[in-house]
């Protein structure tokens, strides 16, 4: 049998944080396509079964477009069976709004539901975690141990931090309970390693990348099981619309925004990202209190090229001091004073390029090539 486990596709995304208005309608549009491109993909390849780990919607509130659009999906493919675990974005708010429940979609609850699949020998198991609570549902975990048993779960590994008040899943506790597939959700990428002596435990990620902390491939798994010998693969389907690039410019010794672009030119041709990505541009390095950079300028300059780009600065600032020991102008005499202040060294340099740069009269509301 075939199965696709996919997880956190956070429908109806607002997809406001970096992107337009325009944009962000388009981005929300193109991650429910994605979901119909990958059932269409299983029907072509002849899955059996669709695992949706969690979070198949971002937030409580659903428009009615993406409602009915995941219900028309899941009805128009009666020969896929949809096993569907809600995740902490997840609300009643689908499930309400259902006429019936179509019979190619099976629900998880709070205790452990079981689903078997085929001639029987495959059981998919899962149960929604709630809170503090989830500790205890793990604990119940009851297997037959000469099936070969999928456990569905949406929590995050406790080997990692949580970043909110997300349910858990301990991998430890679930070792040597007879699980051949831990099919999981929440964590946002692709991981995937061995539970125990007996089974894998896997992460599919999200199917797309929202914002820059979701860099990096995005897709499903595929997991083919032999009902016979129960023989396992399992792969990761790289399938996003598009991908997301964090991109680091180390620009220490530019003097210009021209210099800085030169280099950013270099990073993009080798790390090549393809016109449909998001990408941010990250400028790291030191500079001279006296360069001149103008952040709006690279904007433009490469914003052309790719469905987004933005520019962020982390750059810091280097005052040569020496150089300005024995000058007897007024910009000598600012810099040592500001030199001697009690300041700390990036503060220092912020100020003294703020009054070099008003010396020079140049506009302090923005950066000047």
């Amino acid at each position: 049998m075939r199965f696709i486990h996919c997880a956190d596709l956070h429908l109806d995304s607002r997809m406001s944080a970096h992107l337009s208005k325009e944009k962000a309608r388009e981005r929300r549009a193109e991650l429910l396509h994605t979901f119909h491109r990958m059932i269409d993909y299983g029907a072509e390849n002849r899955a059996d079964g669709i695992i949706i780990a969690g979070d198949l919607f971002d937030a409580k509130v659903i428009s009615a477009a993406a409602r009915n659009a995941v219900r028309d999906a899941i009805t128009s493919h009666p020969d896929i069976t949809f096993y569907y675990l809600r995740g902490n974005h997840d609300a009643d708010n689908f499930l309400n709004h259902l006429e019936k429940i179509p019979e190619n979609l099976k629900l998880f609850d709070s205790a452990w539901t079981s689903y078997p699949a085929g001639n029987g020998e495959i059981v998919i198991t899962g149960a929604e975690l709630n809170g503090a609570g989830g500790a205890s549902v793990l604990d119940t975990l009851s297997l037959d141990r000469e099936k070969f048993n999928i456990v569905v779960l949406h929590g995050q590994d406790a080997e990692y931090e949580a970043k909110d008040r997300t349910e858990t899943v301990s991998l430890r506790s679930l070792r040597g309970r007879g699980i051949d597939y831990l099919a999981l959700g929440h964590v946002h990428s692709y991981k995937s390693g061995a539970l125990d002596s007996r089974g894998q435990y896997c992460y599919p990620g999200c199917l797309e990348g929202r914002g820059f902390d979701e860099c990096g491939p995005h897709g499903f798994v595929v997991l083919d099981v032999d009902e016979k010998s129960h023989a396992m693969r399992h792969e990761f389907v790289p399938f996003a619309r598009r991908n997301l690039y964090e991109i680091l410019v180390d620009v220490s010794g530019c003097m210009t925004s021209g210099d800085m672009a030169e280099r950013a030119e270099e990073v993009l041709c080798r790390e090549a990202p393809g016109p449909e990505s998001l990408v941010r541009l990250v400028l790291s390095g030191t500079l001279d209190v006296d360069c001149v950079k103008d952040t709006e300028l690279l904007q433009k300059r490469f914003e052309d090229r790719f469905y987004f780009l933005s520019v962020v600065d982390r750059t810091k600032l280097f005052v040569d001091y020496q150089a300005f020991a024995l000058d007897e102008s007024l910009k000598g005499e600012f810099v040592r004073l500001v030199g001697a202040s009690e300041l700390d060294e990036q503060e220092k340099a912020a100020v003294i390029r703020c009054g070099i740069r008003a010396l020079m009269g140049e506009d302090l509301d923005g950066e000047v090539v």
